[in-house]
């Protein structure tokens, strides 16, 4: 049984090399493809899969043999779904890949759709097949459709392309949208009229404003009729309250809001004053709901100037859009600033809404870039802001990310809190945890900018955020690795009045592993932690400082600074004396 096997495979190999070296055509891989991978045998049909690959078929020639054969077209789905066989799953997706760049293609050809067009104007057959390939074009269609509608040497076309124009659904919405934007009023009259003959939510914000900002009885009428086909209810919200609902919406990327699926990239339309006609933007898809989030809060912002939490939405959504880390899009134009300008820029009541927006999302992207603009720019009173019956920055101290509990910590510490308010033992607890992350982390950048913080607090002796809570980890940072730690670690020791702080700083002072920077820096903390809380040294500490300070055979600038944390300790004059009497030469 098994030399049968071994044979058959060796003469299906065989008669695959065969069809391969004889010339075998795109249609013939294609079927043979989807046979062997129908009857099971895929290493046949991984061959044939590769051989279609390698010929570089043209995605419209290679779409329409799928159409032709929509059972053997499904089989091919399904493999990709169900099959076991990684390597044929593979191969399968990028068959698939080429089929939907000839879909693309082909729905999106300029040709192919001014030849549509021109086809509603034909007889009724023509008509009727004309509108189902203009609406799969979708919204590539839109452009054509308006520049026939405005050429005035194409009038006798107008009535069958504005019955058309509703039908195309609603990926029509978005160029419809931008082309509202012209200044021919009978071309918006016809967009307005579509817009409700779709019947699609989207449009309710952008008819709505042609209500409350247009200059023309006869637009806001029509507008008014289409709002009814739509929703009658939106009559009575403002249009920057919609907007504001669609950029919610694109915010969280709903499903019905979606671009086409047949390409790798989304859309995102203009309407060209220069050109009069639609132009648009090709934009990657890991931010294109995003980007129209920020759009729909821009229009909101027109409609009405104080809906402040569209700032907060926009904000959200622009710190969003970079979390996708790809180059804005060519129409932010050279030099538009990044989020964080943006936000920086923003007051705090704006920051409070996208971070709170942020914790409520587990984003911790937006949740970071608010809370850095929030250090960057707040006090202890914009910092501690009420959104609602909350604190945002106070509920980012227990976040799931650390980057996010570590810069809101950081935050507020360098605001110096005033007011005690529940969490700020975390505030401490999340200072400490920052100062222990190593360079060999993505947290390292944290180290050095709790240890501030804390040295901040400190200095000001600040009674809101307790730093003796966290002692034992500052005393261990007088251990660590960096030198910037070290030093940072013992002038923060130097203001805590204890016995175990003024060790430690000593500890590191006389340390002869350590940098003769870090001692003398070491020396100098202790200095001031003698003149703020006096001697609570052991005698043997002092002994050994007194060592250095007596030694002729130490650096000048090191025993000088032994001397003066020496001093600064108050102890006894009994040392003193013998440090006088050894030097005497009478």
């Amino acid at each position: 049984m098994l030399k049968k096997r071994i044979i058959g495979a060796i003469l299906a190999t065989g008669l695959f090399a065969v069809s391969t070296c004889f010339g075998a055509t795109l249609k013939g891989d294609w079927n043979d493809f989807l046979h062997y991978t129908k009857i099971g045998q895929f290493d046949l049909a991984k061959g044939y899969a590769q051989a279609v690959l390698d010929s570089n078929p043209d995605p419209v020639e290679l779409l329409t043999l799928s159409e032709e054969n929509e059972q053997g077209y499904a089989i091919l789905l399904r493999v990709t779904d169900t099959s076991s066989d990684a390597e044929l799953v593979e191969l399968s997706k990028k068959v698939l890949g080429i089929i939907e760049q000839g879909r693309f293609i082909r729905r999106a050809a300029p040709k192919i759709i001014g030849e549509e067009i021109r086809r509603l104007s034909s007889t009724d057959r023509g008509r009727l097949a004309a509108i189902k390939r203009l609406q799969n074009a979708g919204e590539y269609a839109i452009v054509y459709m308006l520049d026939a509608m405005m050429d005035n040497t194409r009038k006798e076309e107008f009535p069958n392309i504005v019955w058309a124009l509703p039908q195309i659904g609603r990926d029509a919405i978005r160029p419809l949208a931008a082309a509202l934007q012209s200044e021919d009023v009978g071309l918006k009259a016809e967009i307005i009229k579509a817009m409700g003959g779709i019947k699609y939510p989207q449009s309710l914000g952008y008819l709505k404003y042609i209500i409350e900002k247009g200059n023309s009885a006869e637009l806001s009428r029509l507008a008014e009729q289409s709002i009814k086909l739509i929703d009658p209810a939106a009559l009575k919200v403002p249009a920057a309250q919609l907007f504001y609902q669609l950029g919610e919406d694109y915010y969280y990327h709903a499903p019905s809001l979606a671009p086409a699926e047949d390409a790798n990239f989304a859309n995102i339309w203009f309407w060209s004053t220069a050109d009069r006609r639609l132009i648009r933007e090709k934009v990657d898809k890991k931010y294109f709901y995003e980007l129209m989030a920020m759009r729909s809060c821009e229009w909101a912002l027109k409609a009405d100037a104080g809906l402040g939490q569209a700032i907060g939405l926009w904000l959200a959504a622009y710190c969003k859009a970079e979390s996708a880390e790809v180059n804005m899009p060519g129409y932010f134009g050279d030099g538009h600033a990044d989020a964080f300008v943006y936000a920086t820029t923003a007051g705090p009541e704006y920051l409070h809404q996208a971070l709170a927006r942020g914790i409520k999302d587990k984003n911790a992207h937006v949740a970071l870039c608010m809370v850095e603009a929030l250090a960057t720019t707040a006090g202890e009173k914009s910092l501690l802001y009420l959104l609602g019956p909350t604190q945002p920055l106070v509920q980012v101290l227990s976040f799931d990310d650390k980057a996010v509990r570590y810069s809101a910590a950081i935050a507020i510490a360098a605001a110096g809190p005033k007011k005690n308010f529940a969490e700020s033992k975390l505030v401490a607890k999340n200072l400490a945890e920052a100062i222990k992350e190593q360079e060999t982390t993505d947290m390292g950048n944290y180290a050095i900018r709790a240890a501030e913080a804390m040295l901040k607090l400190a200095q000001t002796r600040n009674t809101v955020v307790g730093l003796s809570a966290v002692q034992e980890t500052i005393v261990d940072a007088t251990k660590d690795k960096r030198a910037e730690i070290q030093v940072l670690a013992g002038e923060i020791l130097a203001y805590l009045g204890s016995p175990a702080a003024q060790g430690a700083i000593a500890a590191m002072a006389l340390a002869e592993d350590n940098s003769m920077n870090v001692q003398i820096s070491a020396f100098e903390s202790l200095a001031i932690s003698g003149k703020l809380n006096g001697n609570l040294l052991n005698d043997e500490k002092i002994d050994a400082i007194y060592s250095l300070v007596s030694s002729k055979e130490i650096d000048p600038k090191l025993r000088s600074a032994a001397a003066a944390a020496y001093g600064a300790l108050n102890l006894p004059s009994r040392k003193v004396k013998d440090l006088i009497l050894d030097q005497a030469k009478s």
